[in-house]
């Protein structure tokens, strides 16, 4: 392209000025305010002259468009980085996709004590100073039947908390066959590393017994601890130490028995098919001077470590000066006892509660929703191969890796374009649909959408095509 051609097509570019004075840029002003308004102009001003270095074709087109582009250009600079997505991965605590979501009445709580002020630290009752966790700490003793509670921002909090109040300067027994990373890299003898509790390994990775225990105890020995591996799974030639036996134990050293149990449950898993996890409520049962556990894995609330057991430790804890820098904020807080009073009847926690929904869900109402969503695409004229498979769901999060939940999917055989590419064409909807790929097919598995979410989950995915 010549010289004076381009000169040509810059002088028609608009200036900023003559921009803003557009009434629907003047619109845009008042919505998203003058300045970012202007830096979007000047972003698509400055593409506009790049296109008019590429092509008179190119420049053309996005003068034609580019109050339009202007619009888009602003209201995606303004958009929030964290945003909703459909999760169709069926796998139903997603680290990366925010773990458990939440139920209606946890996210009212949410929406009601963020909304305006709130009685967070204020006693109604008094008129005074009050107690933020006074707000669900009864609650969670009643449902765990535990003698106190008190809960931290998240588990790997809740175990440095534990430790730094009843063990700093003193030997904490683990098994080596627990010394477990717990993700995002963190480890087990860093996090007691950074309590001030100082880490006595015993057993083999394998194989622990109680003898073990018992030798490794000294005059300097603080606790005894037990991790439940609930992110792995060791087979074959095993043996571990029950927290029954630990408990005798202590009660014979006169030792704190503390269990983490990871990912904290609350109902029996195996009246719906999977395998038995220990609950918190039978792990304090068994003796267990503390338990903790995570608060948004398959319990399915927020994300918070929650802290179980004898009152005089868990009072301890609340004078401990870590207790400020763990503490929950309101929402958490909201949405944590709003969890825990689903818990008050079973049949209401698996209603309302959507981890524990998603994993009872019948496979054949899976399957009709994968049918749906199907039937939905081919009416609209979608090209592509579209089937319904059958799947496999997994819980995710850390929790029983290697159990599967029967599931059905929806497939996509995409004929003009990779699988790769038509994923990422998924992710940039305006709500991003996250897939995963495999056999040369998109799979959408359906258990983790779920049906008040499919109508729209639908109309997502006939934007594509």
């Amino acid at each position: 392209m010549s010289e004076g051609k381009k000169e040509e097509l810059f002088r028609k570019i608009p200036k900023v000025d003559t921009l803003l004075k557009e009434k629907e840029i003047q619109e845009l002003c008042s919505a998203y305010g003058h300045g970012a308004v202007v830096d979007g102009i000047r972003q698509c001003l400055e593409e506009l002259r790049r296109s008019a270095i590429e092509s008179p074709e190119l420049f053309a087109s996005k003068m034609e468009g580019l109050g339009a582009q202007i619009i888009k250009k602003v209201k995606e600079t303004d958009a929030l980085s964290v945003c909703k997505v459909f999760n169709a991965t069926g796998i139903i605590l997603h680290t990366n996709l925010g773990r458990a979501p939440l139920g209606k009445r946890q996210l009212e709580a949410v929406l009601e004590t963020f909304g305006g002020y709130s009685n967070l630290e204020y006693n109604l009752e008094t008129g005074k100073r009050g107690k933020r966790w006074e707000h669900y700490a009864g609650e969670i003793s009643e449902i765990t039947g535990s003698g106190g509670a008190i809960a931290v921002n998240n588990n790997a909090a809740a175990v440095t908390l534990i430790l730094s109040t009843l063990t700093r300067g003193k030997e904490v027994i683990v098994s080596r066959g627990e010394l477990i990373e717990i993700g995002g890299r963190f480890r087990i003898p860093e996090v007691m590393e950074q309590s001030g509790a100082i880490l006595r390994e015993t057993g083999c990775t394998n194989r622990t017994r109680i003898s073990d225990y018992e030798k490794a105890i000294n005059e300097n020995t603080g606790a005894l601890l037990k991790v439940h591996t609930s992110n792995y799974k060791i087979m074959g030639f095993t043996e571990e130490v029950s927290v029954e036996e630990l408990v005798e134990l202590g009660e014979k050293y006169h030792l704190p028995v503390i269990v983490d149990l990871g990912s904290g449950v609350l109902v029996n898993l195996e009246k719906y098919g999977l395998p038995h996890e220990p609950t918190v409520q039978e792990t304090l049962k068994k003796g267990a001077d503390l338990v903790c556990f995570s608060g948004d894995k398959l319990l399915g609330g927020p994300q918070a470590g929650i802290i179980a057991g004898k009152k005089t430790y868990i009072k301890a804890m609340e004078n401990h000066p870590l207790m400020r820098a763990f503490r929950l904020d309101k929402c958490t807080i909201a949405a944590l006892e709003a969890t825990f009073r689903e818990y008050r009847d079973e049949e209401r926690a698996v209603k309302n509660i959507p981890v524990l929904r998603m994993i009872t869900t019948p496979v054949n109402e899976v399957r009709e929703r994968a049918q749906t969503v199907c039937e939905a695409l081919k009416s609209a004229g979608v090209k592509e191969k579209v089937e319904v498979q059958k799947s496999r769901a997994m819980l995710g999060g850390g929790s029983m890796p290697t159990e599967e939940i029967p599931s059905y999917a929806v497939t996509v055989m995409p004929k003009s374009e990779s699988c790769e590419a038509l994923a990422a064409r998924m992710r940039s909807l305006p709500v991003p649909i996250i897939v995963h790929i495999k056999n040369d097919r998109v799979i959408l598995d359906m258990r983790t959408v779920s049906e008040e979410e499919l109508h729209e989950f639908t109309e997502e995915l006939k934007l594509l095509w």
